[in-house]
This record gives structure tokens, sequence and C-alpha cells, in this order.
């Protein structure tokens, strides 16, 4: 009777395994049916915000439009979320919070600004925005970083998991940041503080479009995802005068030409080739007219590493060859360059956590089919989504990849060996549909994983 009975309890657990396995086909078709239905809806929402962008700081309407759609979805949501140094600058931060019994809080993070670039796409819903800078110069605005498809997944995701809740347990916080762009809107949601009054996580999620990979597939990076950044400015100071008497002056022209140069060797001479660094001047400004020598020559460099102590290597070695440059020069003491890292344009290294990529790598592969999902390599660009894993990674974060180009414009481009209109590039566009689909599937599924109710 023993060995009988054995058999009806091993008989009983298949049965049992086997309505969980239908429970679980039946949850993602649901899913799936949920998405098609929302789809046509969330392609207007996108093309919505495409044509609205607005700049860093500035992201009031996008942010109040976030915070109602949330609202509207049963969240509790608090807005105006966001402490700056600068007190012009008003915080526009989003937090909402949907509790759904014990478990883990998962934090899903988009991103909201959009960038100042003209948009040459010639899309129906192209942006024609126009408005003032910081400096009050009149610029053109564009989401050429995709955030506007960031957005529209984030609020699809948040529809889905909100509709669904017999299939998680927990806390879900989906936090709207403003200003990533300036690499500051974290750190201002932090200063906030952030994880003091809505609670720390104990996962955070983030995605991002990429224009090199196929609309309707992901990028998974284990471990270091982007670089870290600093925006360092040099003031070379020399001694003006007249163009036709050079031998009177401290030239700063020829002294900054002579820096730019000098700066390129501390990746080529001063680091270790394993360990990626890139230091690149992108402006130079100085003198007014032909004959005139100036008095000062600026320059703006941004600095990107991932190891905090190569990041740091690199930000004393300019200051030391800056200096050294105009010292040869004969440049006076009292007149030597001044170096100033920025103190808000800066954030960590984004580094994913590689048992938790691993884990989510395979619930998208499960979900999308393998040849979905791409092992991606480390890019040397810069996001601030770093920071929300506090120092040492405190907290294990995910960035994944989106794919966003329309699969016959790749095979084009690399039949033609070029590259396709790639991020902040005024003829960026998405294919909407299949990367909002893949978006919000991708991250609901991470997202179900990671409080999942136990059967």
């Amino acid at each position: 009777m023993k060995k009988y009975r054995i058999y009806d309890r091993i008989g009983l657990a298949a049965v049992i395994l086997g309505l969980f396995f239908i429970q679980r086909i039946n949850a993602e078709q649901q899913l799936d049916v949920m998405i098609n239905r929302e789809l046509p809806s969330l392609v207007e929402t996108y093309k919505m915000l495409h044509a609205a962008p607005e700049l860093p700081h500035y992201e009031e309407k996008t942010s109040e439009f976030v915070a109602r759609q949330l609202r509207s979805l049963g969240f509790v949501v608090t807005e105006g979320i966001g402490k700056y140094s600068n007190p012009r600058w008003k915080g526009h931060g989003v937090v909402a919070v949907l509790k759904n019994g014990v478990g883990p809080t998962v934090l899903l993070r988009t991103d909201l600004d959009a960038l100042p670039v003209k948009e040459k796409t010639k899309l129906a819903y192209a942006s024609t925005v126009k408005t003032k800078d910081d400096m009050g110069q009149d610029v053109d605005v564009m989401h050429a970083c995709g955030h506007d498809l960031h957005i529209t997944s984030f609020l699809g995701t948040a529809k889905l998991l909100a509709n669904v809740k017999d299939l998680w347990h927990g806390t879900l916080m989906m936090v709207g940041q403003p200003s990533e762009e300036t690499v500051d809107g974290a750190k201002a949601m932090l200063d906030d503080g952030l994880y003091n009054r809505f609670g720390k996580p104990d996962y955070l999620l983030a995605l991002h479009v990429n224009a090199d990979l196929e609309a309707g597939q992901v990028g998974y990076t284990p471990g270091f995802f982007l670089a870290s950044i600093n925006t360092v400015t040099i003031t070379i100071r020399g001694v003006g005068g007249h163009g036709s008497r050079p031998e009177a002056t401290k030239d700063p022209i020829v002294i900054a030409a002579q820096v730019v140069l000098a700066l390129q060797t501390i990746v080529s001479r001063e680091n270790s080739p394993l360990d990626p660094a890139v230091v690149s001047v992108g402006s130079i400004h100085g003198g007014t007219k032909a004959n005139i020598i100036p008095d000062e020559v600026r320059l703006q460099l941004t600095v990107r590493a991932y190891k905090e102590e190569v990041r740091q290597k690199i930000l004393a070695s300019i200051e030391r060859i800056t200096k050294g440059v105009a010292s040869a020069a004969g440049v006076p003491s009292d007149r030597m360059p001044v170096v100033e890292v920025s103190p808000t344009e800066c954030a960590p290294a984004t580094c994913n956590d590689p048992k938790l990529t691993t884990r989510l790598a395979n619930v998208f592969k499960k979900t999308l089919g393998a040849r979905s999902v791409v092992l991606w390599p480390s890019i040397m660009g810069s996001e601030d989504f770093g920071r929300y894993s506090l120092e040492g990674n405190q907290i294990p974060g995910f960035m994944f990849w989106i794919g966003a180009t329309d699969p016959v414009v790749l095979d084009e481009n690399k039949r033609r060996g070029v590259p396709p209109p790639g991020l902040h590039s005024g003829l960026f566009a998405p294919l909407p549909e299949p990367a909002i689909k893949t978006g919000i599937r991708a991250m609901t599924a991470a997202v179900l994983d990671l409080m999942a109710k136990q059967h």
C-alpha cells in the first residue's frame, strides 16, 4: 500500500506542477493580449510626448502628465520632488507607489527630459518646439535620446502591473526623473529624501533605447553598463596684446592648443589599456579678432571611465598637465590656468548587478525568445541611473537596452557601411510600435519575476 501512496503523491505533485505551468502560460497570454489592446493608445501617447519635449529642469508639463496617468491607475503619487543647487530650478520629479501586500520593493525609473536639438526627421509628429535655455538663448528642443519612448513604456508597464495584481506582491515604486541629460536629476531626487520618504528599494530597474539594436530586441550587459561622467572647464589665462607683437604676450591660444594635444596622452600613456577611459575636448572659445591676442581661452571637456580610481587619476592629471604646459610657456604664477570640475554635471558609472542581470536575461529569453535577447558590450556613454544604487552599489540595479531601429534600415546601413542615425541626432527616429511593445513586455516580465507570488 505504501508503494501506491508514493505513486499517488507523485501524481498529485505532477498535477499541481502542470496546473502551475498552465497558469503561467495563461498569464503570459493574458499580458500579451493586454499589451496588444493598449498599444494603439500608447503609440498615440508616444507621439504626443515626442511633439512636446521639455529641456532638463523645465519638465513641468511632462511631469504633470506622468503623475496624472499614474494617479488614474491607483498609485499614490507625489509630485515636485528634486532639490537642486540652483534655486531657479524647480523639482519636477514624480514618485508613484502601489502597495500590494508583503514582498520586495522594486523601483522602476524613467527619465522625462529632452535635448536642445533641432529635429530633422520630417515625421508627422516631429517636434517644432523652441524655447530659451538657461543662458537665455533660443534653442530647438527634441526627444533625441528616446526619453519619450521610455516614458511610454514606463506608463504601459504601470498599467499592466496595476491590472494583474494577483500575479505579484510587494511595493512597486515608479519614479519619473527629471534632468537626466544634465546628469543631476537622480541626485536632486535623492537629496530631496527619495529613500527616506518612500522607502529604500530592494531592486532597481530601467531601460534605454539603442539605435544600433533592432526594434523588438533587448540587450543586456553584466557589470559595467555605462561609464562615469565629469564635465571639466579649463580657463587658460595668458597675457594678451597686439597680434603683430606676439613676443610681448603669453598667447593663451597657443597654450590651449598645446593643452588639447597634451591631454590626449592621459589615456594613451598614463592609463592602463585594460581600463577604458575617454578625455574629449568638446568646446574651445577664445579671441575676438584676427590681430588681437586674447587674455583667455576657455576649454570644455568630458571625462569618462568605469573605475572610480581611474576617474580620480584622470582629473588629477588634467590639472597637472594644464598647469605644466602653462608654466613651460612662461605664464606668471598669478595667471595659472583655472581648472573647474563641475559639481553638478557628474555621475558615477552605471554598473549592472551581475547576478540580477543573469537572472533577468534568462527571464527575457523565456519571454521574448532567445533570438530577441542580445549580450551587448559596455559603452562609454553616461547616465545618472547608477546613483540610485548608492555608493558601492548597495542596491542591485539593472538597466537594459531596447532596440529602436527598423531592421530593414539596420540592414541597409550595414550594407553601406554607415551607422544609423543615433541618439542625440536630429535624425533619430525610433520605430515606435515594436520598441514600445518590447519595452513593456520585458519590463513587466522582470518585475513579475522579482515580485512573484509563491505557489
